[in-house]
């Protein structure tokens, strides 16, 4: 029985390799930053391996064509799927539709991950360190800010049909829940979608009340860059607020570098892509693989960013 693996090194997956294999990849979405990072590390790490071919499909965030992508896969003959599921309440009907062809789950956590098949595994990084990571920084710089006898703010949620937004928001509210850090208080939280538009309009809409507040959590980066371009439209100084969000990527590095950024959290969006294509190889060669496969979560301040430059 395959066993759960808690912080799985992502360098044990790199010596699989498989001759002559095909493998088919149904992205929820092209058109977001850190799906084409991780889409990157598929297609990358797949030509570096003698005999793998990958077809990568876009699902346009539409869960109804991204079943009929893996149906189109099974029957096409594929050796291995891998998905990065468009609504992650959609795991079962997912593994359905693979049948008997081994399927990787990649950074979206299915519902049904504690129960997938041995044919089945789950590559992602463990999200109850992400939000988690991210508040109690914000939470200690507060502190430290000497505003640790009380701050208001607000949380921006990810798409709620996500796994990762509903856990990151809900990593946010228990670190609120500490005694460290019950001093502080959410204002408001709605969902943003992980866009960087929708973003910038609710932090305006929030910023039109008038209320005074100290931070902002976002559950991702594209969603804290929208909150800081609206901020600073209204000519608020990004040094009197605290602002974190998750993933790392490239433009969010380059906030923390221009002060805006104070807190986000290194989700290896390359290393799942890469990691997922081993993961398939390996079920599809019979091998025993362990059902979650997690790749840490590290935290990004200023004082260790240039760690993190050259990784996204």
């Amino acid at each position: 029985m395959k066993k759960t693996l808690i912080a799985a090194s992502f360098a044990s997956l790199l010596g699989t390799t498989a001759i002559a294999q095909e493998i088919g990849a149904t992205i929820a979405a092209f058109d977001d930053n850190f799906l084409t990072v991780m889409r990157n590390g598929m297609t990358d790490h797949a030509a570096s391996l003698d005999g793998v071919s990958l077809q990568v499909e876009d699902a346009s965030n539409d869960l109804a064509k991204q079943i009929d992508q893996v149906k189109n896969f099974v029957a096409s003959g594929v050796d291995a799927i891998i998905v990065n599921i468009v609504d992650t309440s959609a795991g079962a009907a997912m593994t359905e539709a693979a049948g008997n062809v081994p399927l990787v789950f990649v950074n979206r956590q299915p519902d049904n991950v504690d129960s997938l098949p041995d044919t089945q595994a789950f590559v992602a990084s463990n999200e109850i360190e992400s939000g988690t990571l991210e508040a109690f920084e914000i939470c200690k710089n507060l502190r430290a800010a000497g505003k640790g006898s009380g701050a208001t703010g607000y949380l921006m949620n990810g798409e709620l049909s996500n796994q990762a937004a509903v856990q990151r928001s809900k990593d946010v509210h228990d670190v609120i829940g500490t005694d460290m850090c019950s001093f502080m208080t959410l204002i408001d939280e709605q969902t943003a979608n992980w866009s960087r538009d929708q973003a910038q309009d609710l932090m305006t809409n929030w910023l039109s009340s008038g209320e005074p507040f100290d931070f902002v959590i976002a559950n991702n980066d594209e969603m804290a860059i929208g909150a800081i371009q609206a901020m600073e439209a209204a000519g608020i100084d990004m040094a009197d607020v605290e602002v974190g969000g998750v993933d790392a990527t490239q433009d969010a590095l380059v906030a923390m570098q221009a002060g805006q950024l104070d807190v986000t959290v290194f989700q290896d969006a390359f290393g799942q892509g890469a990691g997922s294509v081993n993961t398939a190889l390996a079920l599809a060669a019979g091998e025993d693989v362990d059902s979650k496969v997690y790749i840490p979560f590290q935290l990004v301040v200023p004082g260790n960013i240039d760690n993190f430059l050259s990784k996204n």
